[in-house]
């Protein structure tokens, strides 16, 4: 018959309260519930985190391309159409569109913005952003005519304004609605006897979109590639291509295989080079929080050392009588580890479960609150977000837990070093 080894026995008998221990078992209690507060915490906390910068990354690749093609020291990118074959062979690229791309300035009736205006082709862009996606009011078909209209080598319609669409945000700057007139005001214009004089045009209001990102809904609008390509006075030429590959974490090394094999005088940049900064950002923040928050843990482990202090004062005669049996320094250590183990582990186990759960229903525990206090926790105009991302990523999960775990091994060395160092003599003489 199988038998527990004599330490792991008496490890889970010394956990076992009797009458006059019932102040550490009190202790040993509050200790498992530190711990399993702490690893709770950690788990929804840093799945928040996970879920804002997943959010976050597919607004962003969702509005740009994984990988922008350029030609080095120019703004213009001749003879695309050879370079959009040849970035189309590579491995991983899912779909290619040529793009313009400049600042203007946007003129309605009750103001006027800055912001970044980009000549799309909207059948190819389909293919590479979520704008056909995006669009909440009216719809891209002007921008196809146009390019139809191009292709077909048909001159444009005088009295016919060409179509623009804006973001939601960007509208109600402007107090522009569908339908309305917006003039393009172009700082790349035409010299004349009184100087330079910028280049201006009539457009129409086709579509409203909203990307859920404030920065581009405020100051980004489209406008077909052609228009564009006759508005900047680009001839043939565009400003770059964009690139959608089959995973977005590729991107950097596609980028890399891009440059190699177009060669100079082409450059290549990925998103997570144009938004290194932020990105950057939330993981200094995610890290930061995860130190900040361990340190909940590291109460607890507190808690288990004085725990096992006063269990070892408390066994002193005990541990006299398993040394005087013939226990070695090393089994004495050992049962008080184990103690302090299985108090840390299940504290672990407890946390896990409860941190599982929780961000699991931190979307209903926010609809509940929001219903029953009425109100906005979450108020769309500054987080846009319509529900509380939450991404539980398997490595936080494992990097949490052995965190947890390996605290609550260190707060044992000292309480059971202390008890292997007892002297079996001085402890039975006065007892």
């Amino acid at each position: 018959m199988w038998h527990l080894p004599f330490e792991w026995a008496l490890s889970l008998r010394y956990l076992k309260a009797k009458r006059q221990q019932l102040f550490i078992s009190l202790i040993t209690w509050i200790s498992i519930g530190g711990v399993a507060v702490g690893v709770m915490a950690l788990i929804v906390v840093l799945a928040v985190m996970s879920g804002f910068e997943d959010h976050l990354k597919h607004k962003i690749v969702g509005t740009n391309a994984h990988v922008v093609v350029l030609q080095l020291g120019s703004h213009r990118l001749e003879h695309y159409r050879d370079v959009l074959e040849r970035v189309r062979q590579t491995a991983h690229v899912v779909a290619v569109t040529p793009f313009v791309y400049s600042q203007v300035m946007l003129n309605s009736r009750t103001g006027v913005t800055g912001v970044v205006i980009r000549g799309i082709d909207p059948e190819r862009e389909q293919s590479v952003t979520d704008l056909a996606s995006n669009i909440r009011e009216g719809g891209l078909g002007r921008l196809r005519e146009e390019v139809e209209d191009a292709a077909n080598a048909e001159e444009e319609v005088p009295s016919r304004p060409a179509g623009l669409v804006i973001g939601r945000e960007l509208a109600k700057n402007l107090n522009t609605f569908l339908g309305d007139e917006i003039t393009v005001i172009s700082p790349i214009g035409t010299i004349t006897p009184a100087g330079m004089m910028p280049k201006y045009r009539r457009f129409e209001v086709v579509a409203i979109f909203d990307s859920g990102m404030f920065e581009y809904d405020t100051n980004l609008a489209f406008i077909s590639l052609p228009t564009a390509q006759r508005f900047f006075n680009l001839d043939d030429a565009v400003t770059g291509l964009q690139v959608k590959v089959d995973d977005v974490d590729r991107a950097p090394q596609v980028a890399q295989a891009l440059r190699r094999g177009l060669g100079l005088p082409y450059w290549t940049r990925d998103w997570t080079e144009m938004n290194r900064s932020l990105f950057a950002a939330l993981r200094v923040e995610k890290v930061t929080m995860f130190v900040i928050l361990a340190l909940i843990v590291l109460v607890a482990a507190f808690n288990i050392v004085s725990t096992l202090i006063m269990m070892v004062m408390e066994k002193r005669r005990d541990i006299a009588i398993l040394k005087s049996m013939g226990a070695t320094r090393q089994a004495i250590m050992k049962i008080f580890v184990l103690q302090g183990l299985l108090i840390g582990t299940a504290g672990t186990i407890a946390g896990a479960i409860g941190g599982v759960v929780l961000a699991s229903s931190l979307e209903h525990i926010r609809r509940f609150i929001e219903r029953v206090l009425q109100i906005d926790v979450f108020p769309k105009d500054v987080y846009y977000f319509d529900q509380l991302p939450v991404k539980l990523q398997a490595l936080d999960f494992t990097m949490i837990t052995l965190a947890a775990i390996l605290l609550s091994f260190l707060a044992t060395l000292y309480p059971a070093w202390n008890a292997a160092r007892l002297d079996p003599v001085e402890i039975l003489r006065y007892e």
